[in-house]
């Protein structure tokens, strides 16, 4: 059949590959999986701020590349995103390191060494593009970026990913005293910290040879340190067996995992498992493809009767799912590798799982941590309970609470007041408001009873004692017994413990 030759433009193509949604950190991360395939065990990123003449640098001490491997690599579509790749391969589309540079900066220099030849650079300026329209690749770095690509000389073997011209993170109209401008250019420094510690973080932490990053520097202090979002070395953490699934020839794995509740962390604990975007956004499934993370919490259109939104009483809920390189078709993973959709034959046993995650995370987070590791008997006293009406849920106070009880059974006590004071409670507890201050403040602030034991949890557990031991006429083990069965005191154990000093059968 007749044809003819129809090649894109330039200057238009590497435009369009510049909108695919690459955040700086994203885009960082990309180019920190070419380390990682490379084989690199130390991986340096360098953020410098100097107005419009600011750079980034990423350096590895991966196995390199010579001349010929470096202009295949600099390719638009350097690889089939069909074809069979090491199990352990990071990339698919052999686009990562162009899409991502070109996101951020008009200038991408490489200059990559393998051990024993000689040092090879690659530059694509996008400016240079749209002046010829033609995809002319520079085989030798820009005067003002030798400098900068210098180290690659004194490396054994390695590579360097320059940007420049960072129009993308840097105002074109900044200038190197802007202080506006660099204080934002910190800001997204930080983010693609917490970014990149999250992203990595089975790589960093693994136990044995673990991948090194460093930022803005070589000394332990600027290691990066991973985020691990299971909190799995918590002791209120509680999971779910792992489960294995397989879809045709690919296997995945998915396991869940319940966080500790927020009375059950210290300050700097619930600032950490709250991650990048804060804790009711980082519920979900963790999607990993060779351990490094696709996909920061989402419930991945996954729910029933309709798909799940990220709510607030969700929070504690992650599940994380491994799936191989050779699953990337049928999860359909994006290019910037942050999407992935589940196959159909595994969404019903998906969501089955989290489903299961979702309602223990909900039980930790209405009931302050009580279920869990530490989950106390099954018939624990409330002083709430919930039940469903016509026009939607409706909350009552426990009249068989001890606390409560204590109160209506005291002799002279108008039983009619107490009951109409508890009725105008219950027909006014304030739901609206604690759900907008829950979501705008990312959390409710734990109450008196919830944190270590005060002199006015004392005093009404105590009180509350005295009361089972007398006027029930309990012995000290049964009040004690039944006390660590009531709401909020069977979370102070010790406290209890301390209380009487009879033991049952003795006067």
């Amino acid at each position: 059949m007749p044809f003819e030759m129809a090649p894109p433009s330039a200057h238009a193509l590497v435009e369009a590959m510049r909108g695919l949604g690459y955040t700086l950190w994203s885009a960082v991360a990309d180019i920190i999986d070419n380390s990682i395939a490379a084989g690199a065990r130390s991986v340096r990123v360098d953020f410098q701020w100097d107005g419009p003449g600011s750079w980034i640098r990423v350096t590895d001490d991966g196995h390199g590349m010579g001349e010929a491997e470096l202009t295949q690599a600099m390719r638009a579509g350097a690889r089939n995103p069909l074809a069979i790749r090491d199990a352990t391969d990071l990339g698919r589309f052999g686009l990562g390191l162009k899409t991502a540079s070109f996101s951020q900066c008009r200038r991408l220099s490489v200059g990559s060494r393998r051990a024993g030849l000689p040092a090879a650079f690659r530059v694509w300026d996008l400016d240079d593009i749209a002046t010829h329209d033609e995809w002319r690749l520079v085989t030798e770095p820009m005067p003002s970026s030798v400098p900068l690509l210098q180290p690659i000389q004194d490396m054994p073997q390695g590579t360097i990913v320059l940007w420049e011209k960072l129009d993308r993170v840097v105002a074109t109209d900044a200038e190197a005293g802007d202080a506006r401008a660099e204080d934002a250019f910190l800001a997204q420094i930080a983010r693609a910290e917490r970014h990149l510690a999250m992203i990595f973080h089975r790589y960093l932490e693994a136990p044995s040879n673990p991948l090194h990053v460093l930022i803005n520097g070589a000394g332990p202090q600027n290691r990066l340190r991973g985020w691990d979002p299971f909190m799995e070395a918590h002791p209120a953490t509680s999971r779910t067996p792992e489960e294995r699934l397989r879809y045709g020839q690919v296997e995945v794995r998915v396991q869940g995992f319940i966080l500790p509740h927020r009375d059950r962390l210290d300050e700097r604990a619930s600032e950490l498992g709250g991650g990048p975007e804060g804790w009711v956004s980082q519920q979900g499934f963790y999607v990993y493809r060779n351990r490094r993370l696709l996909v920061p919490g989402d419930w991945l259109g996954l729910g029933h009767p309709r798909r799940w939104a990220k709510e607030d009483a969700y929070r504690l809920a992650r599940l994380r799912l491994d799936i191989p390189n050779s699953a990337d078709a049928a999860w359909q993973i994006d290019v910037r590798k942050s999407t992935a959709a589940p196959p159909r034959p595994l969404r019903g046993r998906l969501t089955d799982l989290a489903d299961r995650v979702r309602a223990d995370a909900r039980r930790v987070f209405l009931h302050r941590g009580s279920y869990g590791p530490r989950a106390p008997s099954p018939n624990l006293q409330r002083a709430w309970t919930a039940f469903e009406r016509r026009d939607g849920m409706a909350y009552r106070i426990d009249r068989a609470h001890p606390a409560v009880a204590r109160v209506l059974a005291e002799p002279g006590r108008s039983t009619d007041a107490v009951e109409a004071m508890l009725r105008v409670i219950e027909e006014t507890v304030p739901v609206h408001r604690i759900w907008i201050d829950t979501a705008e403040r990312d959390g409710l602030a734990p109450t008196g009873f919830s944190a270590t034991p005060s002199d006015e949890v004392r005093s009404v557990a105590e009180a509350l004692f005295n009361d089972f031991t007398t006027r029930m006429g309990l012995s000290d083990d049964s009040a004690r017994a039944l006390l660590m069965r009531t709401e909020p005191f069977n979370s102070f154990p010790d406290l209890v413990a301390s209380f009487g000093t009879r033991t049952a059968g003795k006067p």
